[in-house]
C-alpha cells in the first residue's frame, strides 16, 4: 500500500456487485493495523459481502489488452494465492508484463470484515511514465482510498516533468477531488511520491460512493494507458539510469514504509509478509538498484544504525489538498 497520512491521523480505512479484494498501499496510507484489529472484533455485516474489487481488476486487464499484449510475469508461478494462518482469508495475486510494462500486478485480500485492493503498474526503465497506483481498503463502515499516477520524478520541483504528464489531466483530478474529498493529514515525506491529481480520501460505505470510485478508477487507468501509448522509448543511457534509480527509490520507500505491512503480518506472518512486499508488491528492489533505504533516506537513521519506524521525521502534514485547481503546489498548506 502506499500513501502515508501523518502519525496523528486516524487509521479507519456498488452496486459493483462483482468485486473481489486486493490490498496494498502507495508511499503510504494510514496504518491499517489498529483498524484491522477493531474490525476483527466486530460482527461481519452483510453489506461488506456485496462489495468486491474483482470488477476493478477485470476492467484493468481488459483495457490493458486493448492497448498492449500482456503476458504472464515469471512471478505468477510463485505468487498466485495464499490462505491466511487462521484460514479465514484468501490472498489472490496476478502479475503480467508487456512491451512498456515491467510489471502489472494485483493483490486481492478478502475476509468477513474487510477487503483490500492493491493494484499497480510499473513501466520499464526506458520510459519515465508515472506508476499507476490503486490502494483501497474497505470495511463494513469505512473506506480508505489512494488512487494516483505516481510520478517517477518529483513534480513539486520538476515542472517540465509535471507538465509533460499531468497538465492535460488536471481537469480530471479536479472532477474527482470534488466527488472524493481530501482524506485528512498526509505527511510531507509521502507527498513527494504523489501527483497533483492524487485521490486520497475516506468515505462511508454506500453504493453511490462505490460507483464514484469505480468511475474514478476507470478514468485514471484509461488516462494512464493513453500516456503509455504516447510514450517514446528513451535512448539516452544517463536518463535511463535516472529513471531506474527513481523507480528503485520509490520501491524502496514503499517496501519499508507500506502501511499494509501490519495487516499482512497478522494474516500470513512476518516472514511471508516481508517476502510478499519485497519480491512481489514492490518487485525490482533487488535488480533495479543497489542503494539501501537509509542511503536514499538518511534522515530515518537511528543512533544505532537501524531505521526509524515512524512514517514522518519532518513532522509536517497536509490537512487539506496541497494543490490548487490549476495543479499548482500550495507550499504553505501544511500543519505540524
Amino acid at each position: 500500500m502506499e500513501c502515508s497520512p501523518s502519525p496523528s491521523s486516524s487509521s479507519s480505512s456498488s452496486s459493483l456487485s462483482s468485486f473481489c479484494i486486493l490490498r496494498k498501499p502507495c508511499p503510504s496510507l494510514p496504518s491499517f493495523t489498529t483498524f484491522y484489529r477493531k474490525q476483527q472484533q466486530q460482527r461481519p455485516l452483510t453489506q461488506l459481502s456485496a462489495v468486491s474489487y474483482n470488477k476493478f481488476i477485470h476492467l484493468a486487464l481488459d483495457e490493458s489488452k486493448r492497448h498492449t499484449h500482456l503476458v504472464p510475469s515469471p512471478l505468477q508461478e510463485r505468487y498466485n494465492s495464499m490462505i491466511s494462518m487462521d484460514g479465514d482469508a484468501e490472498l489472490q495475486m496476478l502479475s503480467f508484463k508487456a512491451a512498456k510494462i515491467r510489471l502489472l500486478r494485483s493483490l486481492c485480500i478478502e475476509t468477513q470484515t474487510m477487503q483490500v485492493l492493491d493494484f499497480a503498474v510499473f513501466p520499464e526503465p526506458e520510459y519515465d511514465m508515472p506508476i499507476f497506483c490503486a490502494n483501497f481498503f474497505t470495511s463494513a463502515n469505512v473506506n480508505i482510498v489512494v488512487l494516483d499516477l505516481n510520478p517517477l520524478h518529483n513534480v513539486i520541483i520538476e515542472r517540465e516533468y509535471r507538465d509533460k504528464y499531468y497538465k492535460s489531466l488536471i481537469p480530471l483530478g479536479v472532477k474527482y477531488a470534488e466527488l472524493l474529498p481530501w482524506g485528512g493529514k498526509l505527511t510531507s515525506e509521502s507527498l513527494k511520491f504523489f501527483s497533483p491529481i492524487v485521490i486520497w480520501t475516506r468515505f462511508t460505505s454506500s453504493s453511490n460512493n462505490y460507483e464514484i470510485l469505480y468511475s474514478a478508477f476507470m478514468d485514471y487507468y484509461k488516462a494512464w494507458l493513453e500516456l503509455m501509448d504516447q510514450a517514446v522509448v528513451e535512448t539516452n543511457a544517463s536518463q535511463i539510469k535516472r529513471n531506474r534509480e527513481a523507480q528503485h527509490r520509490y520501491l524502496t520507500w514503499r517496501a519499508e514504509k507500506d502501511p499494509g505491512h501490519g495487516v499482512l503480518k497478522r494474516l500470513i506472518g512476518e516472514t511471508q509478509a516481508k517476502d510478499l512486499l519485497v519480491n512481489f508488491l514492490f518487485n525490482g528492489i533487488d535488480n533495479l538498484g543497489s542503494k539501501s533505504f537509509l542511503e536514499y533516506f538518511p534522515e530515518y537513521c537511528c543512533e544505532d544504525g537501524t531505521i526509524n519506524q515512524n512514517r514522518s521525521i519532518i513532522g509536517k502534514s497536509y490537512e487539506n489538498r496541497p494543490w490548487d485547481r490549476k495543479g499548482e503546489f500550495v507550499s504553505n498548506n501544511f500543519e505540524n
